[in-house]
């Protein structure tokens, strides 16, 4: 890496999202690498951005099952490059 980058954030917001990427095996830097490759890749924003809650969509259970698996099966990795990697070899 040649540069670093600096986001301000609470850090309630920053602790919730290292518990929930260290679940999928990522840490908080390759997290936001793995964003903003995602945001070169699709030109773009990579969700769709809401004002509702996620357990108010429509499909909220079935988003549940799929974490619920992949949290047991998913596949981990050690950082961001080991991901697009494995990505590339598809």
């Amino acid at each position: 890496m040649d540069t670093t980058l600096q986001v301000r954030t609470t850090k309630r917001r920053k602790e919730k999202a290292r518990r929930v990427l260290e679940k999928v095996g990522l840490n908080l830097s390759s997290g936001v690498n793995l964003f903003l490759e995602q945001v070169v890749t699709q030109a773009g924003v990579p969700f769709a951005p809401t004002t509702r809650k996620w357990r108010d969509l429509r499909h909220w259970r079935r988003y549940e099952k799929e974490i619920a698996w992949a949290e047991r099966h998913g596949k981990r990795y050690r950082d961001v490059d080991e991901l697009l990697k494995d990505l590339d070899a598809d």
